[in-house]
């Protein structure tokens, strides 16, 4: 069925429009009231009621055991899936757009954006609003600390026990075990193993 609506465009665009609002870029009240039955909870995880769930059944969604989205954040996997492992806490006010997978026992700062989307803009006789998106998706390892405001971009791979500092904008792949900051942010310490020490770049 699935496979189906995808291969006839009228059919595609229909159930999207019944899906989605297109004024407001949002899945409409009636699907909104069933996300309990696609959305994937774990054990003891929480979502505030003033986080804004964008989350579509077309999408995957789901939020690992004991983790939290703090209040007044957006979750949107209208475009990408989105996954959130276990012991991991969203922040307030954080924006996040699939396709984007979060690892477990990561901390997210407040107000950062994390998107797997960016929207076309090369053709100029079309306004950038009618050139759609493109996406890549962003990955962020296991028991990663990302500052407040921090911005990562499309394609982005964030690794393992790797710390972003506060007001950093990732636009290159930043590897495990390491410190970086700025913007655009580069890495300024490591972990090395042989001294058992973090050392600055």
């Amino acid at each position: 069925m699935k496979q189906y609506i995808y291969q006839n465009k009228s059919l595609k665009r229909l159930v999207h429009w019944l899906i989605m609002s297109p004024v407001r870029t949002r899945p409409r009240w009636y699907v909104r009231m069933l996300q309990f039955l696609y959305v994937k909870r774990g054990r003891g995880s929480v979502i505030y009621n003033s986080v804004r769930r964008d989350l579509v059944p077309f999408r995957q969604c789901s939020l690992g055991a004991r983790s939290v989205v703090e209040s007044f954040s957006v979750l949107n996997n209208a475009v990408g899936d989105l996954f959130i492992g276990d012991h991991t806490r969203i922040g307030i006010g954080n924006t996040i757009i699939g396709p984007v997978t979060i690892g477990n026992q990561v901390n997210i700062g407040q107000h950062v954006l994390i998107s797997g989307l960016n929207h076309n803009y090369e053709d100029l006789q079309l306004s950038i609003a009618e050139q759609g998106v493109s996406v890549a998706p962003v990955s962020i390892g296991d028991d990663v600390w990302i500052g407040g405001n921090v911005v990562i971009l499309s394609g982005i791979s964030i690794g393992q026990h790797a710390v972003i500092g506060a007001g950093s904008v990732v636009t290159k792949d930043i590897p495990a075990y390491s410190v970086a900051v700025g913007n655009p942010a580069r890495v300024v310490k490591v972990y090395d193993f042989n001294l058992n020490a973090w050392v600055k770049v």
